[in-house]
């Protein structure tokens, strides 16, 4: 599909070899492979990370890369950088249910604090500003697929609470500077997202349910497994979330796959996919779980051209096998050593 939109190549400052990105959150799921889309295409990276959901071993690879530099450090503090910056992607903040229902406060200082001094280096080096969002900003949704539209149906004192509002927040503030003070703002709402380099204990789904199969351990399903999802593999969402930010489209954006199935459809999948012995078990819902998550993505496919193109059992193919490899899991039926 032709885009609507304008998808222009990386700006290149006056005597520039290569764009200046800055990706916060650097060493996490999404911030590390967005920081690898950006080496290969030509882009000098400067990572930053606290490691306190992020890992070492998500950029341990690109120890000794020519164009990537390395900063640990908290983005709620001020962020001090040497010389010109075309971009700042914003990916630092607790992710996972189980991250930030231990860390509220620094979910909600990351989204307030963070997305500020984030923005302000922005603003200071006239770069560009994206802001990875999320589909929580649609709570647990009234209206089914989730516009970018729709307000959303979000209680904002509930164990979710933090982070859905810390979002929102982040997105009114990135609002509120495009307007103001007419930086270019690009607003990203991620959908499930899988692949490898998630966390295993980090709380979601797709590395609760394929950690336990392959094991031969209990997959658990909330409820009676008919909420549903909408599953994206990492390297399509990364590539629409670049597609975003080299648009000319400054409203939010719909990145996710709207191939929609539910919780207990996906559990038997990952069962039959890693060849497992495990049976399902039911446990209650947990408070304010979205019933329904499935993205309205006419807006990434008019606009920027994009939808995703990795089919589920090739996704999960690779995501199985990283899992493996983190586990120290046997080939398809055996037990864990």
């Amino acid at each position: 599909m032709k885009p609507t939109g304008k998808l222009k190549a990386a700006r290149l400052r006056p005597g520039a070899e290569r764009p200046t990105s800055v990706v916060t959150g650097a060493a996490g799921f999404l911030g590390s492979h967005l920081t690898d889309l950006l080496l290969a295409r030509g882009h000098r990276v400067i990572g930053i990370d606290n490691f306190v959901t992020g890992r070492v071993d998500n950029i341990a690879h690109l120890g000794g890369h020519p164009h990537f530099k390395f900063i640990q450090q908290d983005v709620t503090e001020f962020i001090f950088l040497d010389g010109p910056v075309d971009y700042v992607w914003h990916f630092a903040s607790p992710a996972s249910p189980i991250d930030y229902l231990e860390l509220p406060i620094q979910t909600l200082k990351v989204g307030s604090l963070g997305t500020h001094k984030a923005l302000g280096l922005a603003k200071l080096k006239q770069a560009r500003f994206l802001l990875a969002s999320t589909s929580e900003v649609y709570g647990d949704p009234e209206v089914h697929p989730q516009t970018e539209d729709y307000w959303g149906h979000v209680n904002p004192i509930g164990p979710r609470g933090c982070y859905d509002e810390a979002k929102r927040f982040a997105e009114a503030l990135t609002m509120a500077y495009r307007n103001e003070h007419k930086v270019q703002t690009r607003i990203v709402r991620i959908f499930n997202t899988y692949g490898p380099r998630m966390r295993i204990n980090d709380g979601r789904v797709v590395p609760a349910f394929i950690s336990q199969a392959l094991k031969n351990q209990p997959v658990t399903v909330f409820g009676r497994g008919r909420q549903t999802r909408s599953f994206c593999y990492v390297s399509d969402l990364i590539e629409g979330i670049y597609r975003l930010m080299m648009s000319d489209y400054d409203l939010p954006v719909n990145i996710g796959n709207p191939a929609e199935m539910t919780v207990l459809q996906f559990a038997r999948e990952i069962i039959r996919a890693t060849g497992s012995r495990s049976r399902i078990v039911f446990k209650p819902l947990p408070q304010d779980d979205p019933k329904q998550r499935q993205p309205d993505i006419t807006r990434a496919r008019s606009i920027l051209g994009w939808e995703p193109k990795v089919q589920l059992t090739e996704g999960l193919r690779s995501t199985i096998e990283y899992f493996r490899e983190q586990l120290g899991a046997p080939r398809r039926g055996g037990r864990v050593r």
